[in-house]
């Protein structure tokens, strides 16, 4: 019994020691002791206070420097008119500091980390070791500025707070400015009285932002568990920017270049995952929506997720390829200054109407950043002037640097163009290779100027199949190798537009003065032999009751520049006729259609021979006496059906390949 009142009576004297201990008198010993353990110089400028606690105690410093290592750009690490922390007394036995809250009053924090992996926060002279960083939970800041530098990442931005109870829940005011990713950076925004490094097993703090990244906006209200890493967050964000593309440096998500933009949706990050559910918002003149998530744990980061547009704009699908956007989902979205437009870019390089295959290059940084699983769906697709697309999916698969659209379903003129693209970026330039199906389209939907004349034509099949390597969409078909088709059955269309076609003056007055008729189609068929980047017609046929057209030729897809020889062969006779082989040429982007010279002139030459002896022996010269023969269309058919060189062949197999991606 005398034993036990012994050991409390010494307790009790051990704790009015503590308690009334003079702690002031230990603070130049202190001064010297930190000075001395971390290299620089450590001073408590005009009093140490000690309050102890039963797991720790309660350190006020009023008036303190902290200076920063020699290396660093700013001399000092804190300097503040006053700091208070709580501190574990069982971890300092192990030489690791935690500290559950800190508060400073007007402090002045210049935090600095280097890429070798140096930070004026480590607390030994080794400031390289990350065991001597203490662990702080929370932060508690009346007033004062803080900055942070980090030239290997890009990163140098200075906040200003300011602290005011009459805002009630969210009393600390923050202004951050400078670079965030090398890109300029402002942001302001409130939160609570304290900011929680750590979760520390605390409730989350309640937090709202407004910050500019470059072009980039975001806006958010929430609140986040723990800020150093920025984990547990949950909050509603709003996102505009011109390109999703300019979210890769700032995030690290490496999503393709669009139109400008502008989203919003529910955030959520726990650990290494982030989770956006119920996005909704725009992309230029569409609308889009679903659910993402991003997965930093792997070694390489995990893209996933769903979306879905109601109606996507044509306009909108350029940036993907590699073109500008238009004028029109360029000034989409209000608030985002727009990148410049296909016409802005053309007026910049002086080459309006020179070049029409997309030249913007891969990115192979981006390729090789991430993987990804995404599906997207196009309900329905809009301002369809050239090309007739009703719908489209598509499932994008990223691994390992290969890049496979797989399986590509396009909603086209009533019928559909199916297949897969592979792009392999593990090499460069890359192996792209492209196998599609075109199945049912309707061809009066394919040439709109046809369907005015009330036209009925039969349904078009055919393939794509191109392999090859390039940095672009213009580099890879300028050497790419395979095969290209195009079939279509009987039909129905114009003789007016087919007598024009044909140069035929004497039928045009017919069926000018006896109104319009339809003609039957019987067979046509468009292939070609695809050699590095080459592409020679190898059966170009159109056969009608009326005329059978063959046309000769070859399109350069490096040069963009073609020249095909149609001849036509009517299957009647006529007079006032000048039928001459037409002739398509000229560059893709300003082509061509003229006349063979020759079997004109000679037409002119005769009907002036004639005319000298009278005027309606001039005639005889345009007169076409017919017939031309059927097409054996079982025969254009089987030519359209295969490849008819080697290497066309051989480019064929390869892009099948796209359908099975390969390791």
């Amino acid at each position: 019994m005398r034993l036990v009142v012994a050991c409390a009576v010494l307790l009790a004297v051990l704790m009015l020691v503590v308690l009334f201990f003079p702690w002031d008198v230990m603070r130049v010993p202190l001064n010297r002791y930190v000075s001395e353990k971390t290299g620089r110089q450590f001073e408590i400028s005009r009093q140490l206070a000690v309050r102890p606690g039963w797991r720790g105690a309660t350190i006020i410093f009023d008036g303190v420097d902290f200076a920063n290592p020699p290396w660093a750009r700013e001399p000092y690490l804190v300097r503040a008119k006053r700091a208070e922390f709580e501190i574990r007394l069982w971890p300092l036995l192990s030489g690791h500091v935690v500290i559950p809250r800190l508060a400073l009053i007007s402090p002045t924090i210049s935090l600095q980390m280097e890429e070798d992996g140096r930070r004026t926060w480590a607390l030994g002279k080794d400031t390289g070791d990350t065991s001597t960083v203490p662990t702080i939970g929370l932060l508690q800041v009346d007033g004062g500025g803080v900055d942070f530098l980090a030239e290997h990442l890009g990163v140098d931005i200075h906040a200003d707070f300011t602290y005011d109870t009459a805002r009630g829940e969210l009393p600390l005011d923050f202004r951050i400015k400078g670079k965030y990713k090398r890109q300029p950076l402002t942001a302001e925004g409130r939160t609570g009285n304290v900011l929680q490094l750590t979760s520390e097993g605390q409730p989350p703090f309640p937090l709202e932002i407004k910050a500019a990244a470059g072009k980039t906006q975001l806006s958010a209200k929430g609140t986040v568990a723990a800020l150093a890493d920025l984990d547990g967050i949950d909050a509603q964000f709003q996102l505009k920017g011109q390109t999703l593309g300019d979210l890769f440096p700032l995030l690290g998500i490496a999503l393709p270049h669009t139109s400008p933009y502008a989203l919003s949706g529910d955030l959520r990050k726990r650990a290494k995952l982030w989770e956006v559910k119920g996005l909704q918002g725009r992309l230029g003149l569409s609308d889009i929506g679903g659910d993402m998530r991003f997965d930093q744990a792997p070694k390489t980061p995990q893209l996933g997720g769903k979306l879905r547009s109601k109606v996507l704009d044509m306009d909108d699908l350029g940036p993907l390829i590699g073109l500008p956007p238009t004028e029109r989902s360029a000034k989409a979205i209000e608030g985002v200054e727009p990148p410049p437009s296909i016409a802005q870019v053309k007026r910049r390089r002086g080459d309006a109407g020179r070049k029409v295959l997309p030249t913007a290059t891969l990115d192979f940084e981006r390729l090789r950043a991430m993987n990804a699983d995404v599906q997207y769906t196009a309900d329905k697709i809009r301002n369809v002037r050239d090309v007739p697309l009703d719908r489209g999916s598509v499932h994008v698969k990223l691994l390992d640097s290969v890049l496979t659209l797989d399986p590509l379903d396009l909603g086209v003129a009533n019928g559909k163009v199916a297949g897969a693209i592979r792009i392999d970026a593990r090499q460069v330039p890359a192996d792209i290779r492209a196998s599609l199906d075109v199945r049912g389209m309707q061809i009066n939907r394919l040439i709109p100027k046809v369907e005015t004349l009330k036209t009925s034509f039969g349904k078009l099949d055919g393939r794509i199949n191109l392999s090859g390597r390039g940095t672009s969409v213009a580099s890879w078909l300028g050497a790419a190798s395979g095969d290209v088709a195009a079939i279509t059955g009987r039909g129905e269309f114009s003789n007016l537009l087919l007598e024009f076609a044909g140069l035929d003056g004497g039928e045009i007055i017919k069926f000018i003065l006896r109104g319009d008729q339809t003609v039957t189609l019987r067979c046509a068929a468009v292939a070609f032999d695809v050699n590095k980047g080459v592409a020679q017609g190898r059966g170009l046929v159109f056969d009608t009751t009326d005329t059978v057209f063959r046309a000769t030729g070859q399109a350069n897809l490096a040069t963009e520049t073609m020249r095909f020889v149609i001849d036509q062969r009517p299957k009647d006779k006529s007079i006032l006729s000048l039928r001459t082989p037409l002739i398509i040429g000229g560059s893709f982007g300003s082509p061509t259609i003229g006349v063979e010279p020759g079997p004109l002139a000679a037409r002119g030459l005769a009907a002036l021979a004639l005319g000298a002896i009278t005027p309606l022996l001039s005639l005889a010269a345009t007169f076409e006496p017919g017939p031309g023969a059927d097409a054996d269309c079982k025969a254009v058919l089987a030519e359209a059906s295969k490849p008819g060189t080697a290497e066309a062949a051989k480019g064929a197999a390869q892009a099948t390949g796209a359908r099975q991606p390969q390791n």
